[in-house]
């Protein structure tokens, strides 16, 4: 199919969702979750009618890691508040990376013993998933927090987490796949945990490194126009320059994000100025995820379900327990740590339900080589449980916002 063609495809089942984005605001219905199911439902019309889509899912991974994730992530850095981020910044440490270790740990545990077969699912296939699915993703929740005037703190938590486990959960995915893909090779603890420092940290020192010297670009540039395509570029740059050198893309943006989202908003004085450059921020991340989850929708299949059904059914229990064990049990060793605030029940509800997968948990699946025997099986998973988070967690958030506000 030409690409025109799909492009007219895929600007079709957009019109369509936005259409029936009221029905999903009345109905409380999670935006992404109607994008992935009229994203399927469209691509089965057309299939069915013996039209090729033209989408492939090896596209769709490059879409998502490289025009997309460096976008969701800058906006989310770059909007932050940096007052709740400091203040919150040891819990949101903790959740994002000790937390973030243990649960991968524990899905991985679950899920080998689960599908118990050695030869066809190994312990590296099972750490490969565990580390895929520890990426959270509440950007189809927070709307939906913010509109219903949740605390400051509750959506600061789910936030920061997000952002620093996406890194955490991309490099040690990283180092499981070189593994994976070198059985011979004698890799110690050691090795994985220096690997683990440098790209983590490596990419935090380019995020600065790129971050500063756009923000002296953009005391020259003064006009929020200007601004506004120096934050851009700054965003793509300080990602490829990071992959380029191995080092981790996420934390790169995330960094330069906090960097000039910090300064360019104190510098802002003028409300006009201050509110394009995030008005800006607000349509590329709009338009991002409204494509990425309609091309979710449009490349899972029937076949996904039937052969690996009870695969699913394991990684969503899996990935549950391995919540509820990184939540509810960190949340109260936090909260005994000095100058920390403590995190009520609700609090930890909350965050337990609204750990959604999205973005970056399909990335990584999608990138998996199909020389690993069992990547089909690891990619259905991931599909499963970012279906399962959109479809039966997302719905739930609402009625534990609305008993969090009354018991408040």
């Amino acid at each position: 199919m030409a690409i025109s063609t799909s492009l007219m495809l895929l600007a079709l089942m957009l019109l369509i969702s936005l259409l029936l984005k009221p029905l999903a605001e009345k109905y409380t219905i999670p935006f992404a979750g109607l994008l992935v199911a009229t994203g399927f439902v469209g691509s089965e019309l057309v299939i069915n009618f013996g039209i090729d889509t033209g989408i492939r899912y090896d596209s769709f991974h490059d879409l998502i890691l490289f025009v997309f994730l460096p976008l969701l992530i800058f906006e989310a850095a770059f909007k932050m508040d940096m007052q709740q981020l400091l203040k919150n910044g040891i819990v949101i440490l903790f959740f994002a990376l000790p937390v973030m270790l243990l649960s991968t740990a524990v899905a991985a545990v679950m899920i080998y013993y689960g599908i118990g077969h050695p030869t066809g699912f190994p312990w590296i296939a099972a750490l490969l998933t565990g580390s895929l699915l520890a990426a959270t993703d509440p950007v189809a929740v927070l709307e939906l927090m913010r509109k219903a005037g949740v605390p400051k703190r509750l959506c600061i938590l789910l936030e920061g987490e997000a952002l620093f486990n996406d890194a955490t959960a991309i490099v040690t995915f990283s180092i499981f796949l070189y593994i994976a893909q070198h059985p011979m090779e004698d890799i110690t603890v050691f090795d994985a945990s220096l690997r683990f420092m440098v790209v983590f940290f490596g990419g935090s020192i380019i995020g600065l490194f790129v971050g500063f010297i756009f923000l002296f670009l953009s005391r020259l540039l003064q006009d929020y126009i200007q601004q506004s395509i120096v934050t851009l570029i700054a965003a793509y740059s300080s990602y490829l320059l990071a992959d380029s050198v191995h080092v981790s893309g996420v934390m790169s943006v995330l960094v330069a994000g906090i960097v000039l989202g910090r300064v360019i908003h104190h510098d802002f004085q003028d409300h006009e100025k201050y509110s394009f450059v995030d008005d800006f921020w607000s349509f590329n991340v709009y338009v991002s995820e409204a494509i990425m989850f309609l091309l979710m929708g449009v490349t899972i299949t029937i076949g996904m379900f039937e052969d690996n059904w009870l695969a699913m059914l394991i990684g969503i229990a899996a990935v549950l327990i391995a919540r509820a064990v990184g939540i509810f049990g960190g949340a109260p060793v936090i909260s005994l740590l000095p100058g920390v605030k403590r995190i009520s029940m609700g609090y930890q509800q909350i965050m337990f339900v609204g750990g959604l997968r999205g973005a970056v948990t399909l990335a990584l699946a999608l990138s998996l080589p199909l020389e690993l025997d069992y990547w089909w099986t690891v990619q259905s998973i991931a599909f499963g449980v970012v279906l399962f988070t959109l479809f039966v967690q997302a719905p739930l958030i609402p009625p534990l916002l609305k008993r969090l506000k009354e018991d408040e």
